[in-house]
């Protein structure tokens, strides 16, 4: 039942054609039931996929849902989401994921796969990358390692995956689960063995005794622990860990096993390593003609763009980028943008480099040699939009390198779209109508205020904005927070115009500490009338 429900729901519904107006301000619709807080884009050809939940546009003016909440069902106990996403042709990848209510600590945790082979028209739902109770070893070349099964969903979100038309294969990171691969379309997966802890290279063809565990009882082993994943134009595989970069070439695959060597990089304090080892982002720039073979001089080998948080090892935020191996083939990494820059994802327009980050959009036209930043955003007139202060999480570029190239990126307000390159912006976000309203009594439930993102993570969202409804000029608003005891946790105020209108929360107390996970109840005054809604708070 729960595989039928997630294809019979994965019909398209078109979305409104009307702009919508906000407290006065004006911005372009998605559908009811989308997200205004963005966290997943993906180009291909000149169609853009956006998540949390799925919507796609064509004529980036109108968007149309791929898959709706009950499409992603499955059997989790949570709403599920997009968690990562990947798109070659028709072929459609998406991973998907849900916070556990019902867990000690509310853990992400993985709820299987949406995937298509014509572009969206038609699914299935594959399970989520986890291993049986018996998987107790697993074979790396040469050896049979002890391993740890992981049976749960908890803490294996496909936090990334990668899709590589050129063998069939899909990569998934997935934290606790590790890296993995299928060649069967995810009927099955295979644990992919990566260097300990306590190596920085492993190899098929030599004996190894250590124990495949990405987490142990709380005990990690960060060289396991999966975050990114990349397959290059060459079949060279990149996979992010907590312990650093872990690569393997095409040449590094062992004929007889299958089985890969690979070689971990990480940062060890110099000009020329990663700026930290917990590498979130992976992403490849095309540069060539790929008409010609790779690394000729008509289709060079493509940069690679890595982003990087602080780890156990070290370190700062950062962004560096791989352009190709010195004389004993090791790889150079320059760092393109200063430590304590917050990146989440980068995107490519032939040349110019996009980059979405924790205080805005960073935009270099000289492969990362100079950047300027974008972090007000303006409409055609030169008016700044209603966004209040949000970061970029992230950034793609449709018909890239033509002239009809249309920038997209993903806030906690909106989507923006951009078709100068970054000078002025449209944007797009969900407006659920006042209560009553008949024009879309069969479309949403009856609100007067809701709050998003919910859940809310302050460290990553910033803000969480609770939007409610005045029935005309009323001044001034107050929104009082409560946990769950009901004792007052914070009092905002907010203009509170005729319309829709936003109070935003930083996820702090009166007193300037950063609540505690839980939920938390909201009442809305303005004008004589009330409203409450909650809010489930996850750092």
């Amino acid at each position: 039942m729960r595989l039928l429900a997630l294809l019979a729901a994965l019909a398209v519904v078109p979305a409104a054609a009307q702009p919508v107006f906000s407290g006065g301000a004006e911005f372009q619709p998605l559908p009811v039931g989308a997200r205004n807080g963005v966290s997943n884009l993906h180009a291909e050809g000149g169609r853009l996929y956006a998540g949390p939940h799925l919507v796609v546009t064509d004529d980036g003016a109108t968007f149309d849902f791929l898959a709706a909440d009950s499409a992603f069902a499955s059997s989790a106990p949570g709403q599920v989401s997009v968690y990562s996403l990947d798109v070659e042709g028709d072929v459609v990848w998406v991973g998907l994921g849900y916070i556990d209510e019902f867990a000690q600590d509310n853990p992400q945790a993985a709820a299987g796969f949406a995937v298509s082979t014509d572009g969206g028209a038609s699914w299935v739902y594959r399970f989520p990358q986890l291993d049986a109770p018996l998987d107790t070893t697993v074979v790396y070349g040469v050896s049979t390692l002890r391993a740890l099964p992981v049976t749960a969903p908890q803490q294996s979100p496909p936090f990334d995956l990668d899709y590589d038309p050129a063998t069939g294969a899909v990569w998934v990171a997935g934290f606790a689960s590790g890296l993995r691969r299928s060649d069967d379309q995810g009927r099955t997966w295979e644990r992919v063995v990566l260097p300990p802890d306590s190596s920085d290279f492993i190899r098929p063809d030599i004996p190894y005794d250590f124990v495949y565990a990405p987490l142990n009882q709380g005990v990690q082993q960060n060289g396991f622990v999966a975050f990114s994943v990349l397959v290059d134009e060459a079949g060279t595989v990149w996979a992010g860990t907590a312990a650093g970069l872990a690569r393997s070439d095409s040449a590094d695959v062992d004929a007889a096993t299958g089985d890969r060597a690979w070689r971990r990089y990480h940062f060890d304090d110099t000009a020329l390593s990663l700026p930290s080892d917990f590498v979130v982002s992976i992403e490849e720039q095309e540069v060539g003609d790929p008409a010609f073979p790779v690394g000729s001089p008509e289709n060079p080998r493509n940069p690679v763009w890595i982003a990087a948080w602080p780890a156990d090892s070290g370190g700062d935020f950062g962004l560096t980028v791989w352009r190709g191996d010195d004389a004993d083939g090791d790889p150079v990494f320059e760092t393109v943008l200063l430590p304590g820059t917050q990146v989440y994802d980068t995107a490519f327009d032939g040349p110019r480099v996009y980059v979405a980050g924790n205080d805005g959009l960073y935009v270099s036209d000289d492969a990362g040699a100079t950047w300027h930043t974008v972090s007000t955003f303006r409409d055609a007139a030169g008016a700044v939009l209603p966004l209040g202060p949000t970061g970029v999480f992230a950034v793609a570029v449709t018909d890239a390198g033509t002239p009809e190239s249309v920038l997209w990126a993903g806030t906690s307000a909106g989507l923006l779209k951009s078709t100068d390159g970054g000078q002025t912006w449209t944007v797009f976000r969900v407006n659920v109508p006042p209560a009553g309203d008949p024009d879309f009594a069969d479309e949403v439930p009856e609100v007067e205020a809701y709050a998003y993102p919910n859940p809310f993570t302050p460290g990553a969202d910033g803000y969480c904005r609770i939007r409610f409804d005045a029935a005309g000029d009323v001044g001034t608003a107050r929104v009082r927070v409560f946990d769950f005891g009901m004792r007052l946790v914070r009092t905002l105020e907010a203009p509170a115009r005729g319309g829709a209108n936003e109070a935003l929360w930083d996820g702090l107390s009166e007193d300037g500490a950063r609540v505690a996970n839980g939920v938390y109840l909201y009442v809305v005054e303005a004008g004589g009338a009330e409203a409450t809604g909650k809010i489930l708070v996850l750092e």
